[in-house]
């Protein structure tokens, strides 16, 4: 069995709409386990979103995919 997580909404008529398409062969049986986010937990999409764009942004660091500063400033004028 293999596990994969996905974010979605509930309707009205309690459907699941997932927010990306699962990459999984089509017409395949699967389980699913909701989990629903509490009010105080909105926080913490923002701190998984936060966690995946250092993510991104240290894998550009590591593998060379970076302007250097000095590129930044360009065209900016600021006093």
């Amino acid at each position: 069995m293999k596990a994969i997580e996905v974010k979605g909404t509930v309707n009205e008529w309690g459907q699941i709409s997932l927010d990306k398409p699962l990459t999984i062969a089509k017409h395949s049986r699967v389980r699913v386990i909701v989990l629903i986010t509490g009010e105080n937990e909105e926080d913490d999409e923002l701190i998984e979103s936060a966690s995946e764009s250092f993510r991104q942004g240290w894998y550009d660091a590591m593998t060379g995919n970076t302007i250097p500063v000095s590129q930044l400033w360009e065209g900016i004028d600021a006093e």
